[in-house]
């Protein structure tokens, strides 16, 4: 598999599935089998490397309570990983708040960082962008902070003391 770009990029992709727990029968059979499909999923991938899986089975639907979200916002600010991959746009954040406030955080990283989900209708991709899909992403969580910038401060502090508090975890 290839992705076709004007600018030749090695891409570096955290593939990131987030399971709640009442639908839980076994953590390691769960874990093995969306780390294999994702592995498959990007084993022939002419244009990058899996870097990491990243896999949270949690009730939590706020970002910053999510172990392995924060591990994989936390590689993508130290630009370890420029793609992120999720199966369903429902993977990487509960409802649109959290969406919008995740986008506008990864959308402004030092290193840029593409998206794609394989959603059946309304799938992101960041990279072929041919509907501009990211500037599309990026003016609505704009606006979207524009309506409470004191909520969104208030989440991208927690966020960010999350994600310290993971770097300082080791």
């Amino acid at each position: 598999m290839s992705v076709s770009t004007d600018t030749e990029r090695i891409f570096r992709i955290g593939g990131y599935v987030k399971r709640a727990k009442l639908n839980l029968r076994n953590e390691r059979e769960i874990r093995a089998f969306h780390r294999n499909a994702i592995e498959r999923r990007f084993g022939d991938f002419e244009d990058g490397t899996l870097v990491d899986v990243y896999i949270d089975i949690t009730g939590y639907k706020e970002t910053a309570k999510r172990p392995e979200m924060l591990r994989l916002m936390r590689d993508c600010a130290d630009g370890k990983v420029n793609l992120i991959f999720a199966e369903t746009k429902g993977y990487l954040t509960a409802n649109t708040r959290e969406f919008c406030y995740w986008l506008h955080f990864i959308f402004n990283l030092k290193e840029r960082v593409d998206i794609i989900t394989d959603d059946d209708q309304f799938n992101i991709n960041t990279i072929l962008n041919a509907d501009k899909q990211r500037e599309a992403l990026i003016k609505m969580a704009e606006d979207y902070i524009y309506l409470n910038p004191p909520d969104h401060q208030k989440w991208l502090n927690g966020v960010v003391s999350a994600i310290t508090n993971l770097r300082e975890d080791g």
